[in-house]
């Protein structure tokens, strides 16, 4: 999957987000949600996990068998803000999982070990 969004535009939009402490501009959130997605599908790239951050994004990523119909069997799904939280590191899978803001479905939904990422 070629990156859509630049290294400069995603880095701004995840600083952009970091310093509004909680109350983000809907662009700069959006763009870093992709560009992250992003980033993820480019590190374990694939179509056997759904990664879904409604409202702006999902892609498939992690070798294995390809979903082409309906729901797949294997999707994550979590908030805008708890997948940049992830995604950088600062919070981690298990404590999210625990308290309710990642679904995960599926044998192969896990993909803790794919995080954080480093944009």
């Amino acid at each position: 999957m070629p990156r859509r969004i630049s290294t400069d535009a995603g880095r701004a939009a995840l600083a952009a987000v970091r310093a509004a402490a909680g109350a983000p501009e809907r662009g700069d959130l959006a763009t870093s949600v992709r560009y992250l997605l992003e980033l993820l599908a480019e590190k374990a790239p694939g179509h056997s996990v759904e990664v879904r951050v409604p409202p702006f994004g999902a892609v498939q990523v992690v070798e294995g068998p390809r979903h082409t119909r309906g729901t797949p069997p294997n999707v994550v799904e979590t908030d805008p803000e708890t997948w940049i939280a992830l995604a950088l590191g600062d919070e981690e899978w298990a404590d999210a999982a625990s308290a309710g803001r990642i679904l995960a479905s599926g044998t192969r939904a896990d993909v803790s070990s794919l995080l954080p990422l480093r944009p």
